[in-house]
């Protein structure tokens, strides 16, 4: 079971090589996710995955948050780092929760629709390289 802690800068080398060899997930600038809220998961002293999130509004307010990004190392993939790193984030969090999925990352959208998540659009031209539709999910905490 992965240790999910804060990410850190030291982090953002590991962030940034999972993230390389994921090109299902959205590219970014490492040093970016450290403008937001950044989790990572440890597995054996590794960072095995990493979840980039904001709130939608003034953090006492905010009943609305976006997952930004979600990435595991492909290793560590079917292992249920991913699963931990969004339940760390949802246990603690009441409100809506939204995230853009690539049309055709159907293991993605399969596993959220799994966490609870249910599709609520379609953004075309979303995506670059390749240019593609995003479906837009949405999850309610209570």
């Amino acid at each position: 079971m992965p240790v999910i802690r804060r990410g850190e800068p030291s982090d953002l080398e590991a962030i940034q090589r999972i993230q390389t060899v994921s090109p299902e997930a959205a590219q970014w600038d490492p040093p970016d996710y450290l403008n937001y809220d950044l989790f990572v998961a440890v597995c054996d002293g590794q960072i095995a995955g990493f979840l980039v999130m904001r709130l939608l509004g003034p953090p006492e307010s905010a009943m609305e948050c976006e997952v930004l990004n979600l990435a595991v190392a492909p290793e560590q993939r079917g292992h249920g780092v991913a699963r931990n790193l969004l339940e760390a984030f949802l246990g603690g969090y009441s409100g809506v929760t939204y995230l853009e999925v690539r049309e055709s990352n159907g293991r993605a959208r399969n596993f959220y629709k799994s966490m609870g998540f249910q599709e609520v659009n379609r953004r075309e031209n979303y995506y670059l390289s390749p240019m593609e539709a995003a479906i837009v999910m949405k999850f309610h905490s209570c």
